[in-house]
């Protein structure tokens, strides 16, 4: 461990933020465009928009929401709000208004970072859309423009960070001094089959020990230069991407949407060595016609998951890519976004075909139906328990007890496989979740939404195999009175209602679902039977 490095690992965000401005100072911490930022830059510009925060009225505990693609301004928000004692709320940016409404609500939002025109994304007025529709968020007070001009209603990044006035830095300073591990400091919203959100509460010491031994696989350095297209508002984004970054002294770029040849060029110019993300973008880079055009020798590790990836992968990341390191893990939000990893030295066929082993002082069971252990090499729901598994969800102690049992096993839904070496394949899942191009898509979400269209009488989604993304929706409808819905009109609905990945690419009408005894639907059936529409 180099001299630099050899400071132990602090268990809260402000101190972490300290740590490394006093150990890699004027080193660059964030290349985005033309924008350099040193790992004291974050601490000074960090501290300026905590103070701006406390001068706002956000007291210790109070959410903050972001709602933008990820950027360097990105990063100062999220490190802001946890220096000023308040709790972190990413939005998802493919949220529509009324989505990304009911989760500010949820979770109380005061103060709301955002941008206009950006990319292309109008989020305040996605927000008053909703708002004009009913889904309104009461406790937001304020909500600053990160980027862009300033819309009527909102304030400009300049103008809230004039609000740091001296009284407000130094109780923020005091904020910061007070921070320990054991404080929430994020709620991250992720999906459940009741067809609502369900807001995990992270705390802050188990997402900096996971992801601690996450870089340490990697062999993360100071240096390093991390490409990061995860979204900043996922775990796989945020505590897989900024915070081994801001621990171990390497380069944030962040990089706001995936395109094949953009994040070719910029492997190439920045000399990325770092790149994290779900099989689909290592497959598209390595499918891509041109990749012998472009130099992606600095690439050194890599971390993919989220969704199964073909040994061949692997070996091409490898081969093709150059990849030293290509390490495969599991996780989910309530394990603070991981309980499993490989080794740095794990055989390509062992990191392609499992998700790893139970991250230290973590512990992993696979169980029956009936809760009882399973032998070696039989499919059964894997259960975690250890420092990372969540504390529940917010304000909901029911969907908390039915997560995590009495002995403080997380009942996680997915159906694993476990070696004799104690490596995990995840095969299925319990629920019907299934995994879009990395994001999980839980389909009475979907329904929910597609039954307020007048054609749709009822409806039923499941995933179906696609070659690029791993799954997609397919949706069988029983039309309405009103008609049946035509199928390019009822994508082009589903669009403008919900996030893209959660858009079926499939829709079929029929007369009828498939029930069972208790009228719930057989969705077993209905895979049969798209398999064979589909002709797979």
């Amino acid at each position: 461990m180099s001299e630099a490095t050899s400071e132990a690992i602090p268990d809260n965000y402000p101190d972490l933020v300290d740590r490394a401005a006093r150990l890699f100072g004027d080193a660059e911490a964030i290349r985005d465009g033309e924008v350099s930022l040193s790992f004291a830059d974050i601490k000074g510009l960090s501290d300026e928009c905590a103070a701006a925060l406390v001068a706002s009225g956000v007291e210790p505990g109070e959410s903050v929401g972001i709602w933008a693609p990820n950027a360097w301004e990105w990063v100062i928000a999220s490190m802001g709000t946890l220096r000023a004692g308040g709790v972190l709320v990413p939005v998802n940016t493919r949220f529509k208004g009324r989505e990304a409404a009911y989760v500010l609500g949820k979770a109380k939002i005061k103060v709301l970072f955002t941008v206009a025109g950006f990319l292309g994304y109008d989020y305040v007025k996605d927000l008053n859309e909703a708002a004009d529709g009913g889904h309104t968020v009461d406790t937001l007070v304020d909500t600053v423009i990160l980027r862009g001009d300033a819309p009527s209603g909102t304030i400009s990044y300049s103008e809230f960070a004039g609000r740091a006035r001296p009284e407000a830095a130094a109780e923020s300073a005091r904020r910061c001094a007070a921070a320990s591990g054991e404080d929430l400091g994020l709620v991250m919203f992720t999906s459940g089959t009741t067809g609502l959100p369900k807001g995990v509460l992270v705390h802050q010491a188990p997402v900096l020990r996971n992801f601690n031994q996450y870089a340490l696989e990697l062999g993360m350095r100071p240096g390093d230069r991390m490409l990061v297209i995860n979204p900043f508002f996922h775990a796989f984004g945020f505590s897989a991407g900024i915070t081994p970054c801001i621990m171990h002294g390497a380069t944030i770029h962040p990089h706001p949407i995936f395109d094949v040849e953009s994040v070719l060029q910029r492997i190439e110019d920045e000399q990325i060595t770092i790149l994290p993300g779900p099989p689909a973008i290592f497959q598209s880079l390595i499918n891509h016609g041109g990749l012998d055009d472009y130099d992606t020798s600095s690439l050194r590790s890599s971390l993919t998951g989220a969704a199964a990836i073909p040994v061949e992968t692997v070996v091409a990341m490898r081969e093709r890519l150059g990849f030293e390191v290509v390490l495969t893990g599991y996780g989910m939000t309530e394990t603070h976004g991981l309980a499993a990893i490989c080794a740095a030295d794990d055989p390509p066929e062992l990191v392609a075909t499992t998700s790893g082993r139970a991250l230290d002082g973590v512990e992993l069971r696979i169980v029956d139906d009936e809760g009882q252990d399973l032998p070696i090499g039989q499919p059964g729901e894997i259960l975690v328990r250890g420092y990372n598994v969540m504390a529940g969800y917010l304000d909901n102690p029911e969907a908390t007890a039915e997560a995590i049992d009495a002995e403080g096993w997380l009942h996680t839904g997915d159906i694993c496989v476990m070696n004799d070496i104690g490596y995990i394949d995840v095969t299925d899942r319990k629920k019907d979740m299934f995994i879009n191009g990395g994001f999980n898509v839980y389909p009475a979400e979907v329904e929910k939404v597609m039954t307020e269209h007048p054609q749709i009488g009822q409806v039923a989604v499941i995933g179906v195999p696609d070659e690029r993304l791993g799954e997609v929706g397919a949706a069988f409808v029983v039309p309405s009175p009103a008609g049946a819905p035509e199928a390019d009109a009822l994508r082009a609905w589903c669009r403008e209602q919900m996030a893209n990945y959660r858009v079926p690419r499939h829709f079929w009408n029929v007369e009828a679902l498939p029930l069972n005894p208790s009228n719930k639907v057989l969705k077993a059936e209905l895979r049969d039977l798209a398999a064979e529409l589909l002709g797979t």
